[in-house]
């Protein structure tokens, strides 16, 4: 073996399963990544704005752009991510942010800023925190895949929170341009170690998900449920998993209401959300940092992904999905009466834990549905549904206040698609493959 492929094959040797290392290395591309996602930009923007003097709207729509153009790469970064893996997609990622996160730093017009901040939001997104870091979690677990896939949710809230009080530290001390200069070099750096603790799958390491050793395909064939411990993954387990393709997946039924289903929760809640500063202060009563607490706190209860991820394991991630949006139409409906600090942190509570669970969701049922042979070109397929409804419900949320010139009509907008998207997800129950069979009857 020459020395090239004795560097490509080795490994780190860990005392617990392979497939939570990658998870860990993939935080830290997801926390990198989070430099550039809407939330953040919110929180450091007067930074930016009262050094340059530039418009707020440079801002939205650098965010705006940069998430459309993630979502229309999406599907490419899937197809990439089945063929080829994350071993070299998420160092290059990590790279191309690097490169665009250094350069905000020496932008001196906005075109420039606009150029690097669109640039790296459309690389960083797939590749770090969406579909990339999904297959991954997927590829690497079956057992327990909702709670691995729970955790790839759960990086970019907390990642967006700690990220906003470390920017404003550095860019208190030494400026913003450092702030962003610093952490395009720790992007860079990050890429040696993702390039050399990533692999495409277990298999490729010995392995199968959650640990399983590999065993050979004519041992499968006789082994027998009662002949392994209760709670572990089995070989045949995993060579039994219906695997479609992403053509036969685009085909059903299933997969387009579950697209559109995504569209329409994720357009209801991001339009709330864009709003809820200016709606709790103007009708509320609230100060706009007592309405920016609430703000923070109904973003931080993302990590209650992990609950839904335990709960998923038990009653299907579909059923969770239903519970989750008709839950966040009632909360929209309940933010009717919040007239005070204590009831808008009661809302921020509820409004965290019910929109939040949609993003990890969602691709739970993909994979439930759909296996992992083809999930990133499927998962990928199902971010431009995710995308657009991102950008529609941050302009759409705005729009109706300024045509009405009321909160109401843009609160009852959102409560009614959370309430279609769940008639939805209640309807797209899991395909069946055409000509599906069991190789092991």
């Amino acid at each position: 073996m020459t020395t090239w492929a004795t560097l490509l094959n080795w490994r780190i040797k860990t005392p617990f399963y392979y497939g939570w290392l990658i998870l860990a290395v993939g935080a830290l591309g997801a926390f990198v990544a989070t430099a550039v996602a809407g939330v953040v930009l919110g929180g450091v923007q007067s930074f930016i704005l009262e050094d340059t003097g530039w418009s707020r709207s440079v801002i939205g729509v650098s965010a705006s752009a940069g998430v459309w153009l993630s979502g229309l790469f999406a599907p490419f970064a899937g197809r990439l991510a089945d063929r080829y893996g994350p071993r070299w997609l998420m160092p290059l990622g990590a790279l191309t942010l690097g490169v665009c996160l250094f350069s905000l730093g020496g932008t001196t017009s906005i075109w420039q800023f606009m150029l690097a901040m669109i640039l790296g939001r459309a690389i960083s997104q797939p590749f770090l925190i969406g579909v990339v870091p999904r297959t991954l979690a997927v590829n690497f677990f079956l057992r327990r895949r909702n709670t691995a896939l729970a955790l790839t949710g759960v990086f970019r809230p907390v990642s967006g929170a700690i990220i906003i009080q470390l920017f404003s530290a550095i860019a208190i001390t030494v400026g913003w341009r450092a702030a962003f200069r610093y952490l395009g070099v720790f992007s860079m750096f990050l890429a040696l170690p993702m390039f050399l603790v990533m692999r495409r799958r277990p298999e490729d390491i010995g392995l199968l998900p959650d640990g399983a050793r590999a065993t050979a395909p004519e041992q499968v064939g006789g082994a027998s449920s009662g002949s392994r411990q209760a709670g572990t993954t089995s070989p045949a387990a995993v060579l039994l998993e219906h695997n479609w393709t992403a053509r036969e997946a685009l085909k059903t039924w299933g997969f387009w209401l579950v697209g559109i289903s995504t569209f329409l929760g994720v357009m209801g809640s991001s339009g709330l959300s864009f709003s809820l500063v200016p709606y709790l202060h103007e009708e509320a009563g609230l100060s706009t940092p007592q309405a920016a607490g609430v703000l923070s706190v109904s973003t931080l209860l993302a990590l209650s992904s992990l609950v839904w991820g335990h709960l998923a394991d038990r009653i299907t991630p579909r059923w969770c999905m239903v519970a989750a949006l008709i839950s966040a139409a009632g909360v929209v409906i309940f933010l009717f009466q919040v007239n005070s600090l204590v009831s808008a942190y009661i809302f921020g509570f509820l409004w965290g834990i019910s929109h939040s669970a949609l993003e990890v969701l969602v691709y739970m049922v993909l994979a439930g549905y759909f296996g992992r042979t083809s999930y990133g070109a499927i998962a990928g397929a199902l971010r431009p549904f995710e995308a657009g409804g991102l950008g529609l419900g941050q302009i759409l949320g705005p729009v109706i206040y300024d045509v009405t010139g009321s909160y109401t009509p843009m609160l009852l907008t959102s409560a009614t698609v959370h309430v279609i998207a769940a008639a939805l997800i209640f309807l797209a129950r899991k395909p069946t493959r055409p000509q599906e069979v069991d190789e092991f009857v």
